[in-house]
């Protein structure tokens, strides 16, 4: 028996524009609200429970303080690496340094909160 990843729980101080945001990053739609102002968007034909994990941004007043310890790591399904990236920065994504060399094959990039993740090269199978 093993355990398999189900939802990633991002706390944030507007849980409706990361929604958006993520939504548009993923094609995920909206599955649900939480009476505590927490948005879950997953896949929209699979939903909670589906093969990929779903995002509950959860609403949190607390300021971020350092280095995150887990981020999020994205690829390209329908476009290259470069073309992807294009649509990311016009979604509202923007370049992090975080001590890359510049020789890197991915990229390290901000949500609008300032959550780090990366947009790596290789194009993967839509789920």
């Amino acid at each position: 028996m093993a355990c398999r990843i189900s939802e990633l729980v991002i706390d944030c101080a507007d849980p409706e524009g990361l929604a958006v945001f993520w939504s548009e990053v993923l094609g995920f739609t909206e599955l649900g609200r939480e009476d505590d102002g927490a948005i879950q968007i997953g896949p929209p034909d699979a939903g909670h429970g589906g093969p990929q994990a779903t995002l509950l941004l959860s609403p949190s007043d607390d300021p971020r303080t350092g280095k995150l310890r887990l981020h999020i790591d994205v690829n390209p399904t329908d476009r290259d690496q470069d073309a992807e990236l294009e649509r990311l920065l016009a979604l509202g994504a923007r370049p992090v340094d975080v001590g890359q060399t510049g020789s890197e094959s991915w990229h390290v990039l901000a949500d609008p909160e300032g959550n780090e993740f990366c947009l790596l090269r290789t194009r993967l199978k839509p789920v």
